[in-house]
């Protein structure tokens, strides 16, 4: 009988892991990553793409070798392998926070309490919340969802499928990254540049898997796989960025709404394109959108512990497809 890797059970029951307790509340390793990379910033920020995309490499850099350490660490132990892989992998999965996240907006809005869902929203979108209705807090609110269902699980399972714990801990830092410094902004727009290009490129992948399993999934909540996959292909390519538009097109298809709009972000206004042929989304699709995020990153960390053994290049069929001990994990 064939014998589980033990990097596949890890992913498993890390994923398992945030499906039941979300992110620790406390002592988050990547709120310390965060705060390191700001330290970091604080010395050595220059108006420069260089120095951006040196700050960049170095943290992005940082983390993986921590993760190549950690993995080579554990290579004689599969016990120890699959508690490192989990701990990885619940550390950098976000998807049931994101839910919750967006639950509790939808809460507020349901008790009638704009200025409390007006305080959820940086939580979940960076857009600036003052003034917006229900009407609209429900729009950034799906589209939110929408969007980093790829970001906070798809991609990193996808990465953690494709190159263990490294590629978990290098994803999550290079996402962080483009969410600390990637923004437009007159401080950013050269030092943040490499740090958003190299997230775009490491979400490329992701973002159309996320699309695809928007599609898949989408039955399984009572939404349209047909609709996600016509707003898909018609519509994914319209949006500004080259991989939120994927995710939020198949979500407005699957989910019968018309999402894009005007969004305020400080002194910045952006017209973002219509995605979609539906109604605009009200309060009671908030729920519907966090269905389908949560039915979407679930079959992301089934497939991602089915295709670990694949990608890594290991074993045979019905044979262990454990490395032996010198082999190259990479």
């Amino acid at each position: 009988m064939p014998r589980v890797p033990s990097s596949t059970v890890g992913l498993l029951l890390g994923a398992v892991a945030d499906l039941v307790l979300a992110d620790p509340r406390r002592g988050h390793p990547v709120a310390g990553f965060g705060a390191a990379a700001l330290a970091v910033e604080r010395r050595v920020w220059r108006d420069s793409r260089a120095a951006g995309a040196g700050y960049a490499l170095a943290l992005t850099g940082a983390a993986t070798g921590i993760g190549v350490a950690l993995d080579r660490g554990t290579r004689r132990s599969p016990l120890a392998r699959t508690a490192v892989t989990a701990l990885a992998t619940w550390t950098v999965l976000g998807g049931t926070s994101l839910g919750r996240a967006a639950t509790g907006l939808h809460t507020a809005l349901a008790a009638g309490d704009l200025a409390a869902a007006r305080v959820a929203l940086p939580s979940l979108a960076g857009r600036d919340p003052a003034g917006l209705d229900e009407a609209e807090l429900a729009r950034a609110t799906v589209e939110s969802v929408a969007e980093n269902t790829a970001d906070a699980a798809v991609a990193p399972l996808f990465w953690g499928a494709v190159a263990g714990v490294p590629g978990l801990l290098g994803y999550r830092a290079v996402n962080t990254l483009d969410a600390m410094v990637g923004h437009r902004s007159a401080r950013y727009e050269r030092f943040g540049w490499a740090s958003a290009r190299l997230d775009d490129v490491a979400t490329w992948l992701p973002a159309r898997l996320t699309a695809a399993l928007t599609v898949a999934c989408a039955p399984l909540t009572g939404a349209s796989a047909a609709g996600a996959l016509r707003i898909w292909r018609r519509d994914g390519g319209a949006h500004p960025s080259p991989n939120a538009g994927r995710c939020e097109a198949a979500a407005a298809g699957a989910l019968g709404l018309r999402l894009g709009g005007r969004n305020v972000y400080g002194s910045r206004v952006e017209v973002r394109p219509v995605l979609g042929d539906g109604r605009p989304p009200g309060l009671g699709d908030i729920p519907r959108a966090v269905r389908l995020s949560r039915a979407v990153w679930t079959a992301a960390a089934i497939l991602a512990a089915a295709g670990r053994p694949v990608l890594r290049g290991g074993g045979r069929p019905g044979r262990c497809s454990e490395p032996s001990r010198t082999a190259h994990r990479w």
